[in-house]
């Protein structure tokens, strides 16, 4: 047995021990902070209270009583009115900065029809000045009812240059401005990875997949500092309310560039504004010379509760209308007025050689992996350069991850235990929604009921964990996620459901967000547990997620979010 390894079987033991007696060794102090006369969820088994001494460690976790002798006159006690404690909830996957920009943008409700987008952008026109960008999102080809083109932006903002984003946030709608503005035409060829929709006259339709959003995207002023901190303190916050105590920023410099977006982050921290703890995943691509320049420098952004230590590739798309995630098997039909490999098949970002190398170096370097990887192809491809870089560095503690996997092979599921990757999934997705509409539409009645396979996963003994991916989904509450994670129906209750025979448990659930989580971001020593020693990172909820019908856990409400013993968020405060 390794040191770490035995230090780490003694630890377990001294906490099982002090979990069991909610004695405290002799010298630890008095208790800085009370939670007492609630419902405690330590371990498996339920306390009453629990104490947390001045440098935010757990002290002890028992009855009121058995703890009173911690309490002072110093001591801060919380009455929680049999209210529910939970470890804090980690999400693995989020884009803060752009779910706060996109606040502040043309917003669109997802799910709406042309009608209603229209109606909402002439509103947005209205509020602009002449020739000025209007940006946004999200649309829905599925609820619109047909792939859009510019033609349907044209009729409310003939002057102004408009680029929206669709949910998946891998397609854009621009109108005829916008093609004009960044000299998009007929000639213009489809970029790397990339395609330009057009009409069956040869014309740009509006419609732009993958990379080929850069073509009208780098046309658009990108938010200032000052605007990305602010969208990134009011998402912080945002975050706080819903208990999410850690996170990972999963793509740096989606919203306003990978230089820019670094140093809000770091600036954020020093300002003492970052509460939550923060892995941030620094956008690469081959030949990308400014991400290749940040993540040489990355250790500059490095702070207490920041950790620019992980990586972001874009392996493929999605697999909705546009046809981009890379499958295995065709797609049921194509794509109108397509006919290329990408419309059967979908498109893979990175040649398998190139991919190989670039993971078998970070993970040389010690940095974590994160890939997009929504289909089975592109899934198959990150499990592939995982071994490839196991088999070269030798096993680590880095713990990769596949994002996404709307869909993976069933042969695939093992290989993840086997080179120790981590499978990431996107419960916030499941319930029936106009995003999955456009899946079904895609791949077709039969593989939709393995759509994010969650239970075969977990049933494979790989470490699985959960990812929001907001603000791609309209909401980071992860009680939705848990709700859903459970039951594969809409919140609240559905006739229809989504993938239902994938459908976990409660405890399963909760314990993705939670321990799992913990243990991927290489933190299971202090968090995702309530037990002794382990940091008091909590979250007090309204109702015993363990104990409601299924159908409620996403009315769930945070009464406060504390983190390393400092309560962070409280429901009541102004």
């Amino acid at each position: 047995m390794t040191p770490s390894r035995t230090f780490a079987a003694i630890t377990a033991l001294l906490c099982a021990v002090a979990t069991a007696s909610a004695e405290v060794p002799a010298g630890t102090g008095p208790a800085a902070l009370l939670l007492t006369g609630g419902r405690v969820h330590a371990s498996g088994q339920i306390s009453e209270a629990v104490a947390v001494d001045a440098g935010g460690v757990i002290l002890a976790v028992g009855s009121a009583a058995e703890l009173s002798g911690l309490r002072t006159a110093q001591t801060r006690v919380v009455e929680l009115g049999g209210a529910s404690v939970l470890p804090g909830f980690h999400d693995v996957h989020v884009h803060p900065v752009f779910g706060g920009i996109l606040e502040k943008q043309c917003k669109i409700a997802q799910g709406a029809s042309l009608a209603s987008i229209q109606a909402r952008l002439k509103e947005c026109v209205a509020k602009a000045k002449p020739g000025e960008w209007i940006t946004g999102g999200q649309w829905d080809a599925s609820a619109i009812g047909r792939i859009p083109d510019r033609g349907m932006l044209d009729a409310v903002a003939p002057e102004n240059p408009v680029l929206l984003g669709d949910t998946s946030g891998h397609s854009s709608w621009a109108n005829s401005k916008a093609l004009i503005t960044a000299g998009i035409t007929r000639d213009t060829p489809d970029p790397a990875g990339g395609i330009v929709e057009r009409d069956a006259k040869g014309e740009p339709t509006g419609i732009q997949r993958e990379t080929a959003n850069d073509l009208i995207g780098s046309h658009v002023p990108a938010p200032s500092a000052a605007q990305t901190q602010a969208a990134l303190e009011w998402a912080l916050h945002e975050m706080l309310s819903y208990g999410i105590t850690s996170f990972t920023e999963a793509s740096v410099g989606f919203s306003a560039g990978l230089t820019r977006e670094a140093g809000v982050w770091l600036a954020v921290a020093d300002q003492g504004k970052l509460k939550q703890r923060a892995r941030l995943c620094l956008t690469w691509a081959p030949g990308n010379a400014e991400a290749e320049s940040v993540i040489m420098g990355r250790n500059a952004y490095a702070r207490e509760r920041l950790s620019p230590d992980c990586v972001k590739v874009f392996l493929d798309g999605v697999p909705t209308d546009g046809h981009t995630a890379a499958m295995l098997d065709n797609y049921e039909g194509t794509v109108a007025g397509r006919n290329d490999e990408a419309a059967r098949k979908g498109m893979l970002l990175i040649p398998q050689p190139a991919l190989d190398d670039a993971v078998t170096r970070f993970d040389r370097m010690g940095l974590t992996v994160k890939f997009h990887a929504a289909g089975d192809a592109a899934v198959r491809a990150g499990l592939h350069a995982i071994e490839a870089a196991r088999k070269a560095n030798g096993f680590s503690t880095l713990s990769h991850n596949v994002g996404h996997c709307t869909f993976v092979a069933k042969e695939d599921l093992a290989i993840a235990r086997r080179i120790g990757a981590t499978f990431e999934i996107s419960p916030y997705l499941w319930d029936p929604s106009p995003i999955n509409d456009d899946i079904t539409r895609a791949v077709g009645p039969e593989r939709i009921r393995r759509v994010w396979p969650a239970r075969e996963m977990i049933d494979s003994g790989a470490l699985v964990v959960p990812g929001s991916d907001w603000a791609v989904v309209p909401s980071v509450n992860p009680w939705i996620a848990v709700e859903t994670l459970v039951t594969r129906e809409n919140p609240g209750g559905s006739a229809r459901s989504f993938g239902k025979e994938q459908a976990i448990s409660v405890a399963e659930a909760i314990a993705l967000f939670t321990v799992n989580a913990a243990r991927h971001e290489g933190s299971e020593d202090t968090l995702g547990r309530i037990e002794p020693g382990m940091l008091a990172d909590l979250v007090v909820v309204d109702q015993d997620p363990y104990s409601v019908e299924a159908n409620r856990l996403a009315r769930t409400q945070v009464l406060k979010t504390i983190i390393n013993g400092e309560i962070v968020y409280e429901r009541d405060a102004p």
